[in-house]
């Protein structure tokens, strides 16, 4: 059944997904900070763009933000011009964005005293996963919200899944960037070696990638961590903006996150060289000075 959707946030992600939506059949209406993305994204797909989140969100049932960090949601939601400002009773909001669990809880809130629903909903896969419409969604927040809005969530996801209460889709993105963080180093590491004992890395890793060793950044990202191609992906500023919310979470839970810190100092070398947008593969640059 078609609905009338709010998309706000146009980025590498939210840009295809937003799409997806609009092919899904809804009627979608987008905002984007810059202009001219929006107005990029009417001219690709059926909808209409709007001059700010809360026109966007007007006569939404279902109201989508994809944005950076914590700073950028709280505008697009709480700010003068917010989606909040006009946000229906019994409308359905989800969030995208990779945050803190504290906003998502936050926003749960606000939105249980004001007669909507809020779900945490980052998402994992990359671009690549948002323009194939093949992200993997992680969710927190109530039953009957996610039923709701579930439909609409699968325009864009390969797997998607309820974890409990507002705040808990975004603790299972920390675990997610956790993960990475430790195997984009290993495959560093691996790749490096190998290349300095003159094997062929590519034979080794067609091979390897078969066995215990594989990994979805192994099958996707060595071919360029050999060619030292980096001008693409998730960025390393973006991956240490999420580090970091993993990091001030694991102070509040008492756990230890060794490796991670290390591999965010890792990422801070990366960066001083200039690799503050290049893909998180990036790492092996370090090996490469």
């Amino acid at each position: 059944m078609s609905c009338n959707v709010a998309f706000i946030g146009l980025g590498v992600m939210g840009y295809p997904m937003a799409g997806y939506i609009s092919k899904g059949g809804h009627n979608v209406t987008v905002f984007n900070r810059t202009k001219s993305k929006a107005e990029k994204w009417i001219s690709e797909y059926k909808g209409k763009m709007a001059e700010t989140p809360a026109e966007a969100a007007k006569d939404a049932e279902y109201i989508f933000t994809c944005v950076g960090n914590d700073n950028d949601l709280r505008e697009v939601t709480f700010g003068e011009s917010g989606a909040f400002k006009t946000i229906k009773e019994g409308a359905v909001y989800i969030d995208n964005t990779t945050a803190s669990a504290t906003i998502a809880r936050e926003i749960y809130d606000f939105a249980k005293k004001n007669g909507f629903g809020a779900l945490d909903a980052p998402v994992s896969g990359g671009q690549a996963g948002a323009e194939n419409g093949a992200l993997t969604v992680m969710i927190g927040g109530d039953q009957a919200d996610f039923d709701k809005a579930k439909d609409k969530i699968d325009c864009y996801s390969k797997k998607m899944k309820l974890l409990g209460s507002a705040g808990n889709g975004q603790l299972a993105k920390m675990v997610n960037q956790i993960c990475i963080a430790g195997l984009v180093q290993g495959l560093s590491e691996a790749i490096n070696f190998g290349m300095k004992a003159g094997l062929n890395m590519e034979d080794v890793i067609e091979v390897i990638s078969k066995g215990a060793a594989q990994s979805w950044q192994m099958e996707n990202r060595y071919k360029t961590m050999i060619d030292d191609k980096f001008d693409f992906g998730f960025a390393v500023d973006w991956m240490r903006k999420d580090l970091k919310i993993a990091m001030d979470e694991a102070k509040n839970n008492g756990s230890l996150l060794p490796v991670t810190e290390l591999v965010d100092k890792y990422y801070g070398e990366v960066q001083g060289m200039g690799g503050n947008r290049w893909d998180t593969s990036s790492l092996i640059k370090r090996f490469r000075k």
